[in-house]
């Protein structure tokens, strides 16, 4: 008697999931890595300054220690969450360890945000925090940013007109994708609009330490505002180690859901980047020397630009961060990147970013993983795919 297979069903969606707009950025990531592409795409920090050395050093003094390779707190590891506080300029009580920063957002939307809560974002938007709040299943109001940073002025309207959001979400340092920093004014705006009509503000910041020429202004104040950080960018993406930092009574909340979603944190991470984050001097001076490449890189990258599309580009030169938000007027750049990655280079287009707005002639270039002759190669063959397109 013939053997019958039966093909598994595939469970159906749930209303939450069907809500999530998939990443384009994570979906280019198996294109970026064909040998002969160059990536203008991912926002990855650059391989080749990464301190490995220092990192295993770290990692022999962790092992023996006792509980290094033990269950931790689902807080986080004490002696981490020590050290992150010192980084943030606070008290241990005010931080949570997560498994990089974006756990924190989607552990703050489920923790604080019902289905139909109003949230408002920046437009363009960091693509994992618009996930994480969809799968919340809020009712997303994206505001078109500023050069100033949050549009204020519409949130006011928006707030006048009777509208009570839940949180505000920014990237309000380097902001991912259009490299915009917020200024004071913004910032102090937010608090106090904050406190005046009661919503959270997330203050997403994986940039802030990576300025080219200045610290960016201090952080929003105000007892209603959220902050969350990484490792991911000044040490190392696979450490996974993020934080939140906040009022001990939103800390208390968002712990008891981690309990849910994973108990706990690596210890044995927590407490290598503890040994590097501790080690005050060792550390500034590594995120001097990232910065400062980062900076000749983005040099490279706006110089290339400047020499490849001369006035038909338009861009800011980044100050700080890893990105360069271009637009090139009368391009649909995402009919243009399947003829760039024939051509051996990779971007973002701006759609992938977008809300509500029409960012179809936008795109997001990051140049922090090529070096500059990478870089004007990677604009070189932009130029080329945009000539054929």
């Amino acid at each position: 008697m013939p053997h019958s297979t039966t093909i598994p069903a595939v469970p159906n969606e749930s209303a939450a999931l069907r809500a999530v707009r998939g990443s384009a950025i994570r979906n280019l990531l198996a294109v970026t890595e064909q040998p002969e592409m160059l990536s203008l795409a991912g926002g990855l920090p650059a391989t080749d300054l990464i301190p490995t050395d220092r990192i295993a050093d770290a990692a022999a003094r962790v092992m023996g220690r006792p509980g290094a390779l033990q269950y931790t707190t689902s807080r986080g590891a004490s002696h981490c969450r020590d050290a992150v506080a010192m980084v943030e300029g606070v008290d241990p009580s005010r931080i949570l360890l997560t498994h990089g920063s974006q756990q924190a957002l989607s552990l703050l939307a489920q923790a604080i945000i019902d289905p139909d809560d109003v949230v408002v974002v920046d437009d363009p938007v960091y693509v994992g925090a618009l996930q994480a709040f969809q799968c919340a299943r809020a009712a997303i109001v994206a505001l078109p940013i500023t050069n100033e940073g949050t549009n204020v002025a519409a949130l006011v309207e928006l707030l006048e007109g009777g509208t009570r959001p839940r949180l505000v979400h920014t990237v309000n340092n380097f902001h991912n994708p259009s490299g915009i920093t917020a200024s004071t004014s913004t910032r102090e705006q937010l608090a106090d609009l904050a406190e005046r009509y009661g919503f959270w503000i997330v203050e997403d910041d994986p940039y802030g330490r990576l300025g080219f020429r200045s610290a960016p202004p201090a952080p929003i104040p105000g007892g209603r505002t959220i902050r969350l950080g990484s490792a991911s960018k000044t040490l190392a993406p696979a450490l996974r180690v993020g934080w939140l930092n906040a009022d001990p009574g939103v800390v208390a909340l968002i712990e008891r859901l981690k309990q849910c979603a994973d108990l706990c944190g690596s210890t044995l991470n927590q407490l290598m980047v503890a040994d590097l984050l501790a080690d005050t001097a060792w550390f500034d001076a590594h995120v001097r020397a990232v910065t400062s490449e980062y900076s000749s890189r983005a040099q490279s990258l706006a110089s290339a630009l400047d020499d490849e599309f001369g006035d038909s580009v338009e861009y800011a030169p980044p100050s700080g961060g890893m990105f360069c938000w271009v637009r090139l007027p009368d391009v649909d750049t995402d009919k243009l990147l399947n003829v760039a990655v024939s051509r051996g280079v990779a971007f973002v287009p701006g759609s992938a970013f977008a809300v509500n707005a029409n960012l179809t002639d936008c795109a997001r270039l990051s140049f922090a993983t090529l070096q500059p002759d990478g870089l004007r190669e990677a604009v070189r063959r932009l130029g080329t795919a945009v000539n054929d397109n």
